[in-house]
Formats: structure tokens, C-alpha cells, sequence
């Protein structure tokens, strides 16, 4: 039971879109990543997605709309429904998701992380 300083995790971050695991709860992973640029559309038929922006902003931009998200605001994307997270400037990003999310869900290409490193 350690607690956890999301400063000093994102600090050790200098890539995008490649998440880190920081930690776990009920089957759950708690991941920081960073966004610069255009995602992957993709879906998750099985999992839902918690997106919280810890600093900066981003557009999830959806088949039919878009959402701005700021900081200090989330998301929740639920399961099934197409997205694409996009973000002009660098952000940084809480992920609250089941353990088993790939994060390019039903899309695999070079972005896809198999297994998220741990720090």
C-alpha cells in the first residue's frame, strides 16, 4: 500500500500513446499515458473506458460528435462505441480501465501495447 504521485510517474513519460501501468484495483488497471496527435479509431465490445485528464487538454472525437475534455475533467467511453482520442498539444492522461484492455481495442497496429510496462 504505496501511495502514488502522478507527477513523478508522468515525469518519467516521454513518449505518446504508449501506456504505463500504476496501479491495480478489483481487476482493474490504473494507467498514465501521454497523447500528442491522432489515435486509431477503435471500440471496446467488453470494456469500458475511463479518460481523466491530469494535465493539458484533448478532443475524443466520436462517428457523430466531438468532446473537448480539460483538465481536471473525465470521460467515460462506454463499451461498444467507436472513438479516436486526438490532442493538439501534449496531454497527460489517467486511464481507468478492466486489465484485460488492449488499448488499440478491436484495431492492432503499430500502436498497440500487448502488455503495458509497469512504473
Amino acid at each position: 500500500m504505496e501511495k502514488v504521485n502522478l507527477a513523478e510517474k508522468l515525469a518519467l513519460i516521454s513518449d505518446h500513446w504508449n501506456p504505463r501501468v500504476v496501479g491495480d484495483l478489483n481487476g482493474q488497471h490504473v494507467k498514465l499515458v501521454k497523447f500528442r496527435g491522432e489515435f486509431v479509431w477503435h471500440k471496446h465490445d467488453h470494456e469500458d473506458e475511463l479518460f481523466l485528464v491530469v494535465r493539458g487538454r484533448f478532443t475524443m472525437e466520436f462517428r457523430d460528435r466531438t468532446v473537448p475534455v480539460s483538465e481536471g475533467e473525465f470521460l467515460v467511453v462506454p463499451r461498444g462505441v467507436e472513438h479516436r482520442p486526438v490532442a493538439e498539444e501534449e496531454v497527460s492522461v489517467l486511464l481507468f480501465e478492466p486489465a484485460t484492455t488492449l488499448n488499440t481495442g478491436n484495431v492492432r497496429n503499430e500502436r498497440t501495447v500487448e502488455h503495458p510496462d509497469r512504473i
